[in-house]
């Protein structure tokens, strides 16, 4: 979902805003699940006995009017009912802070700069920020975290995400929607599934080819996680998946997320999503966004013919109230509104915190950074470094900041309290400053949105000169990455420094100044793999992206590098810090089931304080057919001069399993499975192993569709009807996929626009 709403504020006279209040007071004491202390399905049951036709056909859709694209006052509504007491339900974006135009917010770092930190306790509390902001806001659900994987860097949404791996990924969401609900917000993880490109979205085009075995230990690894987290909601995605809409897709819906995960909640359309009225609801899709013309007149057509069962809708309105139930909505007092300001120094701090710690030192020529006393002058280069800074992508992740502390204005407050001048350059004389200073710190930009792909990884030819200027002109060259991801660097050998700054929020230069001072160790480590060139991609292939084959199969990210012997730039897991440290004492105890555990000692060898990402990677038998290594453990310690902490990483019955295609579930082989623990994909100095006895299965297998799921879309004459009776659903529906052939236009960074030095006069 993209695009941007204005917020509404309907005020009403003191004397309507009485009547409403008496009319709900005699309401309440006719709805006993309200404030009930029962169990949550005996309200639920309590509440189903008492709903008309017309009343659970309008709790299974959004408020939208139609040609309304978002809204009417978030991103999604569906509407109150006062004669049931059932409280209005806002939906908000997004994944990374309240978004929809909204201000007064908080703009977080991307999650792919959160993701980079490799810190769960830290992405909890980046969501339980989104929550507090979102109901301060007056909204009920946070439409995230994004749980799709960073298949291709190229993809639109790619900062969106949190990284290439599935363990990585679905750790860091399950921590968010941990921290989302802990606040009392619902929290909607999206998308199912391998949902990875703009290009043609929504469109038949837009058809992801992907094997049982791939999606299974891949593309669903991590909604798994968030649904075992508790997620109240999942939203299906704009793709196609081996042919069928992932919004009427009976095998992702029915079958894996309901059945073999056990998933109680609501599955809710992207807005525009919904292709089909009667297949989307058997199928297992329980609520339409942002509109109701398929869940509305064409539902209520099914509900009438027998095409629908009214068990299915009783399941679908059931899945929404439940959450409602289980977070207290019914209770609530109605608090907050789209104009107040729910932003402030809390969560600042947190948005600074996430842009420091996710922050990733990639290269220190001669250990030139941190930068200490002796450096007299700094010359900041680049229009990303002032008026072009970006702090948030476009799309659903958008944020509006008060205001953004440029890299130019955080690096010159730092500097002068180091006695140090800063100067400031655009990039049109790149060379001359450079020259003229001890250290050229560059920062160049690469914009991302939602709704439209990137044709390549490279920075502009502007940038690339830049930087190539600086360096020849300055051998203490910093280069600073405001990028969505990874992006090719044809100048590396010649700069001394380069850090990976991604999207980094409101805190930006505050942030980067305190990394490159040194007064915050470079916290971040790589959460995806950063190719020499964009050929080495695992996704080259036209035919792969944007053509949606999947023959990669389990060979993503640094699977596919290892398995095909290719080096990267910089490999998956990697980052500097401005100490050293030492790996030794691996312990493995345990035969490979769920109470193995492996540990390991991380010592702190340099003289300054510093953080590390410890790593656990398995490998597998070969018979078992996976790639060379799976990380399946991590953990963060901040360790001081001389100091050591011993990691511990708990196996659970995934972790030395695969997926039995023919035996549709997971199976755990027999043979011996080699434990790598270090500090990046590449970088495993201590090795251990497991024997596993006999090859055992380790779940259930995926269970049958349920009786009346469809294989498919809506029949003929039924998808006629849909066109014909909901024909501005179905345009919007197209325009999705037509958008993104040339995108949309970015939106603002702040309200108070960043600027450079020289427009201050």
């Amino acid at each position: 979902m993209s695009l941007i709403a204005a917020s509404v504020l309907v005020t009403v006279p003191a004397a309507h805003a009485a009547e409403t209040a008496d009319a709900a007071a005699e309401a309440d004491s006719q709805c006993p699940w309200v404030g009930s202390d029962a169990p949550v399905e005996q309200r639920i049951d309590q509440l189903l006995s008492r709903m008309r036709l017309d009343e659970k056909l309008d709790l299974v859709h959004g408020s939208a009017m139609p040609f309304q694209f978002v809204g009417p006052t978030y991103a999604g509504m569906i509407s109150e009912n006062p004669r049931l007491c059932i409280p209005q339900l806002g939906l908000s974006d997004g994944p990374a802070g309240v978004g929809n135009g909204h201000t007064g917010v908080t703009q977080l770092p991307s999650p792919m700069a959160l993701a980079a930190s490799w810190d769960a306790e830290l992405a909890s509390r980046y969501g339980a920020t989104i929550a507090r902001e979102a109901r301060g806001k007056g909204a009920d659900v946070v439409l995230g975290p994004t749980i799709d994987l960073l298949r291709d860097p190229r993809a639109g949404r790619s900062f969106e995400t949190l990284g290439e791996d599935p363990h990585l990924t679905g750790e860091l969401a399950a921590a968010q929607v941990g921290g989302i609900q802990g606040e009392g917000a619902l929290a909607q993880s999206k998308h199912i599934a391998a949902y990875n490109q703009e290009t043609l979205r929504n469109l038949p085009a837009n058809d992801s080819i992907v094997d049982e075995r791939t999606l299974q230990e891949v593309y669903l690894s991590p909604v798994r996680d968030v649904v075992d987290a508790g997620t109240a909601s999942v939203m299906c995605g704009y793709n196609r998946l081996n042919g069928v809409h992932a919004c009427n897709n009976t095998y992702l819906l029915s079958q894996v997320l309901k059945g073999q995960f056990g998933f109680d909640g609501f599955v809710t359309s992207d807005w525009f999503a919904t292709q089909a009225s009667h297949a989307a609801a058997n199928a297992g899709m329980d609520l339409q966004m942002p509109g109701g013309c398929h869940y509305g007149p064409r539902l209520r057509h099914g509900i009438n013919s027998g095409a629908v069962t009214t068990a299915r809708l009783d399941d679908m309105v059931s899945r929404i109230l439940r959450p409602m139930f289980r977070f207290g909505l019914f209770e609530r007092d109605g608090n907050g509104s789209p104009d107040d300001a729910v932003t402030g120094p809390e969560h600042a701090a947190v948005a600074r915190e996430v842009a420091e710690k996710g922050m990733t030192l990639l290269k220190n020529g001669d250990g030139m950074l941190p930068l200490g006393g002796e450096t007299g002058s700094i010359a900041v280069i680049g229009e990303a470094a002032g008026e072009r800074v970006i702090g948030s992508g476009g799309g659903s992740p958008h944020v509006i900041a008060p205001e953004i502390v440029t890299p130019f204005e955080g690096i010159a407050e730092r500097a002068r309290e180091a006695g140090a001048e800063v100067s400031f350059d655009d990039g049109s004389q790149a060379g001359e400053a450079a020259g003229a200073a001890d250290v050229a710190v560059v920062v160049a930009r690469q914009w991302s949105t939602e709704s439209k792909d990137n044709k390549d990884i490279r920075l502009s030819e502007k940038d690339n000169e830049m930087i190539a200027k600086a360096a020849a002109a300055n051998e203490n060259t910093v280069v600073v990455l405001n990028t969505a991801g990874p992006v090719e660097m044809p100048w590396l050998d010649e700069v001394a420094g380069v850090v990976a700054a991604w999207y980094p929020g409101q805190e930006y230069g505050d942030a980067l100044a305190s990394v490159l001072y040194g007064d915050a160790d470079p916290g971040g480590r790589l959460p995806a793999t950063f190719p020499v060139s964009q050929a080495d991609l695992p996704a080259a292939s036209p035919d792969r992206f944007p053509g949606g084959a999947y023959d990669e199969g389990l060979a993503v990210g640094y699977r596919w590098y290892d398995r095909e012997d290719i080096e990267p730039l910089f490999p998956f897991g990697h980052g500097l810090s401005y100490t050293t440290f030492e790996y030794s004492g691996l312990e493995v105890r345990g035969d490979g089931g769920p109470d193995t555990t492996v540990t390991a000692r991380v010592t702190n060898t340099g003289s300054r304080a510093g953080s590390e990402v410890a790593q656990l990677y398995v490998t597998h038998p070969e018979s078992a057919g996976e790639p060379p290594k799976r990380l399946e453990g991590f953990q963060r310690v901040e360790l001081e001069p001389g100091e050591s902490a011993r990691v511990r990483f708990a196996l659970d019955e995934r972790s030395l399993a695969h997926w039995d295609a023919d035996a549709d579930r997971w199976v755990r082989g027999e043979g011996d499975y080699t434990l790598s623990v270090g500090g990046s994909s590449r970088d495993l100095p201590l090795t251990g192993d497991v024997a596993v006895a006999e090859t055992a299965p380790v779940s259930e297998p995926t269970p049958a569709p349920p009786p009346g799921a469809p294989e498919g879309d809506d029949p003929a004459w039924t998808k006629i009807g849909n066109v014909a009776r909901c024909p501005a659903e179905s345009l919007y529906a197209g325009m999705i996929g037509a958008i993104s052939l040339f995108g949309l236009p970015p939106g603002e960074q702040a309200t108070r626009p960043p600027r450079s030095p020289a427009d201050d006069g």
